[in-house]
């Protein structure tokens, strides 16, 4: 199988949507000989910032000589994003391979007569078998959806993470923050401690659970924290601390917003957790790593054509929200630019309302999803200085460009979907502009 045939694959099966469920995942893990337990492993579930805490992990544990697994969704441009070895995103040619071997034996399930797995299931899988075929040592992974049912969990972690609870993917868990709460405590095993960022009704069940799992919870404010320091125009530093562990450290942080200090700090007490057991995991090599950690897409500045711009995957209103909060920290007096697409599943009313100001620029596009919200439909209730409908996206964004003048900021944001592409834009221009150098 090459990467195009692997493409195709992955795009029938989506018509089997999202199932949650642990019976078709184990049994294909369990025919390709349990790849996922031939190395160590840290979970990671959440409903905001659960991708940073992962590439600020996974880049500790690089950063310490050992060689590591990250799985994430989604990806920004290429599905082999989503399967990374030390940094960097498996070749096609691996990733086909690993797709080719899942499907061999998601074909002998159907022959059992099971359900076909779905997508996610098959690309969960591949990334177990990628990781094992490489001899990782450690691989960190990133939920899909909620924890309980979500086909990463058949892993036996060192550590899991719990990022902040909010609601999202109601539909599928439970309809309520407390159900999305019991969803999201579902990652917690027998005796394996937690680090988690949750607060309020989410975190008394996540207490519950751990009591029930007689498992150490750790708990962002109460059993370590960190504290915003200074910003130099490209890096804030931040102060770590863990009475428990008898901590105070400082550390640099690559990746902007008050948010981001919260997702370190679940890095952080993770990464001591697990130097309890591996010595090469050192404070030094955690400030490595922070220092030049990067997460493609979050709160990401980029600088063309003279002309600041943020990339940001803001897609929820607890995310358009620390975006709002973090532009209003970095850039508070400059005009905005928007280039904007959401999708209609989304509270599209309440993130508008969030993030825009009456002086705001907004060009409205379309993501490439078939979830995409209308952009003439939104577009025409918005009480701001312009705005204007592109559904072409690329074409969008050369508007937006021209429209972002000297002390003005361009933002794209408001869908995955739409800053993947748009950010493969401009990485082709940025390059272009360094050949032309």
């Amino acid at each position: 199988m090459d990467y195009q045939e692997a493409l195709s694959y992955l795009n029938e099966l989506n018509k089997f949507g999202t199932r949650l469920g642990l019976e078709r995942i184990k049994r294909l893990v369990e025919l390709l000989d349990e790849p996922q337990l031939k190395y160590k492993t840290i979970h990671v579930t959440g409903t905001n910032g659960k991708g940073s805490v992962c590439a600020m992990i996974s880049g500790i544990i690089h950063q310490s000589g050992i060689k590591t697994g990250l799985y994430i969704s989604p990806h920004l441009f290429s599905y082999t994003e989503r399967i990374q070895i030390d940094g960097a995103p498996v070749s096609k040619a691996a990733f086909a391979n690993c797709i080719g071997v899942v499907k061999t034996f998601a074909d002998q399930m159907i022959d059992e007569g099971m359900e076909s797995p779905t997508q996610f299931e098959v690309l969960t899988a591949a990334a177990f078998l990628c990781f094992a075929v490489n001899k990782v040592e450690y691989a960190v992974i990133e939920v899909g959806l909620g924890g309980l049912f979500d086909s990463t969990n058949v892993v036996l972690p060192e550590v899991s993470v719990i990022t902040n609870i909010a609601f999202e993917h109601a539909a599928f868990c439970g309809g309520t923050l407390e159900g999305i709460a019991h969803h999201k405590a579902g990652i917690i095993k027998d005796g394996i401690p937690v680090v988690t960022d949750a607060k309020g009704m989410t975190l008394d069940i996540l207490h519950q659970e751990a009591a029930e799992k007689n498992t150490d919870l750790f708990i962002e404010d109460t059993d370590f924290q960190a504290q915003f320091l200074s910003y130099d125009g490209s890096r804030q530093y931040i102060a770590f601390a863990s009475n428990i562990l008898g901590v105070k450290e400082e550390f640099a942080l690559n990746l902007l917003g008050d948010h981001q200090v919260r997702n370190g700090a679940l890095a952080i007490m993770t990464a001591y957790l697990l130097a309890n057991d591996e010595r090469r995991i050192t404070a030094e090599s955690a400030r490595v790593a922070l220092e030049n950690v990067r997460w493609p897409g979050r709160f990401e500045k980029f600088d063309i054509n003279n002309k600041r711009i943020i990339i940001d995957g803001a897609h929820n209103p607890a995310g358009i929200l620390m975006l709002r909060q973090n532009l209003d920290k970095y850039f508070p007096d400059e005009q905005r630019v928007f280039v904007l697409g959401i999708l209609k599943d989304k509270a599209v009313a309440v993130m508008l309302k969030t993030l825009l100001r009456p002086n705001d620029i907004v060009i409205a596009t379309e993501p490439d999803s078939p979830r995409m919200a209308d952009p003439s439909e939104w577009a025409q209730n918005l009480d701001i200085k312009y705005v204007q409908v592109e559904t072409d996206r690329q074409a969008a964004l050369t508007k937006a460009m021209a429209l972002t003048q000297e002390g003005c900021l361009l933002c794209l944001t408001g869908s995955l979907y739409l800053i993947g592409e748009l950010r493969h834009i401009l990485c082709e221009i940025k390059e272009n502009e360094k050949r032309n150098i």
